[in-house]
């Protein structure tokens, strides 16, 4: 299973990435955790200092932007180890 963290306080860009991940999950067809965090020290930790930020298995794939589901599905295809559509 991959574990997705969509890291930011509650904004507005926050939400979408959040939307758009778990269309992303859908358009993958990987199966995934999706958990929001929104403790400052947290974030932090990923140095991330720009918001929204989106970790993939601990690793920083996206940093104060928000990506579309498609760029996003392509990251955890290849977390998966497989193709997009695979």
């Amino acid at each position: 299973m991959i574990r997705i963290e969509v890291l930011g306080p509650g904004c507005i860009n926050c939400l979408r990435l959040e939307r758009e991940t778990e269309r992303a999950v859908e358009l993958a067809r990987v199966e995934a955790e999706v958990r929001k965090v929104s403790d400052y020290a947290a974030i932090l930790a990923y140095g991330v200092l720009s918001t929204p930020g989106l970790v993939i298995d601990g690793r920083v794939v996206s940093v104060g932007r928000v990506p579309s589901a498609g760029e996003i599905a392509g990251w955890l295809a290849e977390a998966a180890g497989q193709t997009v559509g695979s």
